[in-house]
């Protein structure tokens, strides 16, 4: 025997590198990241162009400052507003009439809404007055509520209340009957009482049509608190704009302005985080993409 083992033949490698798998969602997942960001991309640029062709209307086309100040002058008055001291005490009146009124909307709004969305013929039968009470300017209330009230901060609430009620109510009776019908009988078929039927599929059901009407709601209760303020008060933001407007203080009158639109976009912020803390499975908060 004289053969010799031979070392084993080394074979050449014939597997070809594979290519990573691509995640199908990528695609999806990256247009959801930027659509979450595109409001802190967009607000910046938008703004800029805003008060750029603010100052190219002052300075260029030569529009006068007592119809539209320069952005510098606003500024500078907006600056003394808040350093002053004395705005603080209107900013307190104007948000505490905004919130106390958004919160007894929110209360009552639900409640009604919640009601007239099981009960249908209840809702068929003050249709014409909840109709009638929704299409009349808000505004023809406001000397009516000061004849009853007085020129104090309850007339603004209720002011606030009635503007942000409706589409608060409206969004509730509209989540309590989206809930489906088989739904319910699962539920009932499971052995569950009103009380769980409610906790664990009519509430999780209603909260999106909840803070959508919540989200329309605050927008509303600070239009409500300033145009009371405006026609019949005698403190708040709202009486501020009337006190500028009176002595022809235009910059003052723009600065009150920022200030509501800063009052009312920190408001609406809070009622979406909520709604963020609250449903984050839905999908108008988590973001999800047809």
């Amino acid at each position: 025997m004289t053969d010799l083992a031979k070392p084993p033949e080394k074979t050449r490698s014939t597997d070809v590198p594979r290519a990573e798998a691509k995640d199908p969602d990528a695609p999806v997942q990256e247009r959801d990241s930027l659509m979450r960001w595109l409001p802190f991309i967009s607000s910046p640029i938008l703004l800029v162009i805003l008060i750029g062709g603010w100052q190219f209307a002052v300075s260029v086309v030569g529009v006068s400052k007592f119809i539209l100040p320069a952005p510098l002058d606003v500024w500078r008055s907006l600056v003394d507003l808040v350093t002053g001291g004395s705005v603080w005490h209107d900013v307190w009146i104007t948000l505490s009439e905004v919130l106390i009124g958004f919160l007894i909307a929110l209360v009552v709004g639900t409640a009604v809404g919640a009601v007239l969305g099981r009960m249908v013929w209840l809702e068929r039968a003050v249709q014409p007055a909840l109709v009638a009470l929704q299409v009349v300017p808000k505004v023809a209330f406001i000397p009516i509520f000061v004849i009853w009230f007085g020129f104090g901060t309850t007339s603004k609430i209720i002011m606030a209340a009635i503007l942000a009620f409706f589409p608060i109510m409206l969004n509730v009776m509209l989540g309590v009957r989206s809930v489906d019908r088989g739904h319910r009988d699962v539920m009932r078929g499971l052995g569950a009482g009103k009380v769980a039927t409610f906790r664990n599929l009519e509430l999780p059901s209603t909260l999106p049509y909840i803070f959508a009407g919540a989200e329309v709601g605050i927008v509303f209760a600070v239009i409500g608190a300033i145009v009371g303020e405006y026609l019949g008060g005698s403190e708040g933001l709202g009486h501020l704009v009337v006190t500028s407007l009176n002595s022809l203080d235009a910059p003052q009158l723009f600065a009150v302005i920022v200030l509501l639109a800063l009052m009312g976009s920190l408001l609406y912020a809070a009622v979406t985080l909520t709604k963020r803390l609250m449903i984050p499975w839905h999908d108008s908060v988590a973001g999800v993409s047809p």
